[in-house]
């Protein structure tokens, strides 16, 4: 029951950084992360994902690393989040 209620609270959190990615305030969902680590809430794919678009649409090249640097490895090696990540580096501009 435990390992349930976490999951809820990583959905409840991806679908608050979702809505502020989808009302241009996407630089909330930085904020939001921080306060899911606090809470040791683990993100899925799906939050990982959104948080991919978030940096995508921040351009700060600084939040995307922390953020990159922080995906599970198994979470890296699936192929949405390998799009993301693709679509998150090229609209800040790192691959020339």
């Amino acid at each position: 029951p435990h390992r349930s209620i976490k999951a809820k609270d990583a959905n409840i959190y991806g679908a608050l950084m979702n809505g502020y990615n989808l009302n241009g305030e996407s630089w909330k969902c930085f904020t939001i992360f921080e306060e899911m680590k606090e809470k040791d809430i683990i993100p899925d794919e799906i939050e990982w994902n959104i948080l991919l678009g978030a940096c995508s649409k921040s351009g700060m090249l600084h939040h995307c690393q922390y953020i990159v640097n922080q995906i599970p490895l198994n979470i890296q090696n699936k192929i949405r989040t390998q799009n993301a990540l693709i679509d998150m580096w090229v609209n800040i501009d790192f691959i020339n």
